[in-house]
């Protein structure tokens, strides 16, 4: 009987792949949309797993086609059941199983300078509009991110009126301020468009643009305004731009590196981070456990340091804000494949401490969060752990962990300010039940005071020990009105609607993320990825205020004012 029950298995495992051959998916451009942020351009891995065949050959191809169709709990993986058929999730699967390597790029500066393209004129602009034409400071702009519909916006923090929407290239990753002069904003896409924008003009114009790669993450700007530097996931480095032109200057090709097993091998460039500590970018190789530090001040911008032996999948930093003269010397770097967050001095170019986040904790601090106790008098910071519902904080300089914090879900981000007195976690990564959820943990005692909720016709503030409802609001969804692109100059924009759509019949769970204060610390703005829509609450209460609405799965946000206080950011 058991013979028989294998056979029959068999059979039916093979009839159910047979279909495979009936989907009409491009498999490789699929991938390279929605899976390599995680999964790698070259399959390497990452946040999410190695799927290289030489990793999957031992693997049931059911349970993969299933684990793309439901995806996986308490981790990025998302379930695609509504836009992959069976047929399609199985066809998956074969791509993957029979992929080779084809898109490995090196770095390459001549291809990359030839790409630098100039929009509008930089000085004739700076010239005309000596102030902020749309807002009476251009501190007052906070920057977002509409992912699928590849567009950085900019808003009003001081009104929430969106000001302008630029197409900046597929799923822009992070947008940026010259903090030496903040007319000036960056962005980053994920297909590897580095663009430069007046945020004082009216429309905030892209100046420049320059294709740095395939696919990119990082960005940061020198604290003396000069240069701009992008790391890229493919093909893997990081390029030096003239931060008042875009032109770039230098490239470090990352294509052939040692990792932590003694390999020689092509690493992505996760994290890149300024510091007014010193003349540096720090930069960190995702694949080989080191991190880079590049001193701009010297001839030719050499690398500096060089720290080896961090952790495994390396991502996303932040610095410390000890006062005085460590202010931004260390930086803390994530390590999602040790469970760590590896501490670099950039006074000794050495590896200063590990932090031990938890077994299967896959730290991700996003900006992170750092502040001094008054009660335990000292510097504390904080990280998200993506597989675990907890937020982990430890000390600076010593690096001991003094709590770690439950809270419903999985998360990416934690964010504070001077003006709130919380750590704003999100679930994001939970379970649908929990997604929707914001912790507010105290800032002295470490305990979760209150819990933003918002449902799908209601949003909740609620006192997380009495479980007592401290507001309720409307928060039906509506329906995006849609508006056509149009030209600006040599770019293109996309207007924003004057009005809202109907109310939505069937809406959808909220999915809340990255929380970032605005507004000079009197708002913070949560981000709801699956309604389209950015919701601003009260710093100080966590109150609910109002939307932005009409967007598309808005993500990350950078608010002008806050950053310019905060090392790195």
């Amino acid at each position: 009987m058991n013979k028989l029950l294998s056979i029959a298995a068999a059979t039916a495992l093979t009839a159910s792949f047979a279909f495979a051959g009936t989907s009409n998916m491009d498999f490789a451009k699929k991938f390279e949309k929605e899976c390599q942020g995680c999964h790698g351009p070259i399959h390497q891995g990452g946040v999410g797993s190695d799927l290289r065949p030489k990793a999957l050959k031992k693997k049931n191809r059911e349970m993969l086609a299933e684990t793309i169709m439901n995806g996986r709990e308490n981790t990025a993986m998302p379930a695609w059941s509504s836009t992959f058929s069976k047929d399609d999730a199985a066809g998956m699967i074969d791509y993957l199983m029979d992929w080779k390597n084809t898109v490995e790029l090196k770095l390459d500066f001549d291809e990359v300078h030839k790409s630098w393209t100039k929009l509008a004129d930089r000085d004739a602009l700076a010239k005309k509009y000596t102030k902020a034409a749309d807002v009476k400071d251009v501190k007052d702009i906070t920057f977002a991110t509409e992912r699928d519909a590849s567009l950085v916006d900019f808003i009003d923090s001081t009104t929430g009126k969106v000001l302008s929407r630029h197409k900046a290239g597929f799923a822009v990753h992070v947008t940026v301020t010259n903090k030496k002069d903040p007319r000036y904003a960056y962005s980053i896409s994920r297909s590897g468009k580095l663009t430069m924008f007046d945020i004082a003009a009216p429309g905030q114009p892209a100046l420049a643009t320059v294709q740095v790669g395939q696919e990119s993450r990082g960005l940061a700007v020198s604290p003396d305004g000069k240069y701009v530097m992008a790391g890229n996931y493919n093909p893997g480095g990081a390029v030096l731009c003239d931060a008042k032109t875009l032109e770039p200057l230098k490239v470090y090709d990352t294509s052939r590196v040692i990792d932590m097993d003694g390999q020689i091998g092509p690493s992505r460039v996760a994290y890149i981070a300024d510091t007014p500590y010193g003349p540096y970018f720090s930069f960190g190789l995702k694949d080989a456990g080191h991190v880079y530090v590049v001193d701009y001040s010297k001839p030719d911008f050499p690398i500096v340091g060089d720290i080896a032996g961090i952790g495994k999948v390396l991502h996303d930093a932040f610095l410390n804000e000890n006062k005085g003269e460590d202010f931004g010397r260390y930086v803390q770097v994530a390590s999602q494949g040790s469970d760590l967050m590896g501490i670099v001095d950039q006074k000794t170019m050495k590896l200063a401490a590990k932090v031990h986040t938890g077994k299967k904790s896959k730290p991700h601090p996003g900006q992170g969060s750092s502040w001094f106790n008054k009660k335990m008098g000292k510097q504390l910071n904080a990280t998200q752990s993506m597989n675990i519902g907890q937020v982990v904080i430890w000390t600076s300089p010593e690096w001991k962990i003094v709590k770690k914090i439950k809270t419903s879900g999985g998360g990416l981000f934690v964010g504070t300010g001077e003006d709130t007195p919380w750590i704003w976690s999100d679930c994001v990564l939970g379970k649908p039940a929990f997604y929707n959820e914001v912790h507010l943990i105290n800032k002295e005692t470490l305990e979760t005071d209150r819990i933003i909720k918002v449902g799908k016709t209601k949003g909740q503030l609620i006192d997380a020990k009495t479980k007592k409802v401290i507001q309720e609001w409307d928060a039906t969804q509506h329906e995006k009105v849609a508006v056509n692109e149009k030209a600006f100059g040599k770019e293109k924009i996309l207007p924003m609607p004057d009005h809202l759509g109907k109310a939505v019949k069937n809406p959808v769970q909220p999915r809340l993320l990255h929380a970032e204060p605005a507004n000079h610390g009197k708002w913070t703005m949560i981000s709801e990825w699956t309604t389209g829509r950015i919701g601003i609450y009260e710093s100080e209460t966590g109150k609910f205020i109002k939307y932005i609405e009409n967007l598309t799965t808005p993500t990350f946000t950078y608010s002008v004012e806050h950053r310019q206080h905060i090392p790195g950011a």
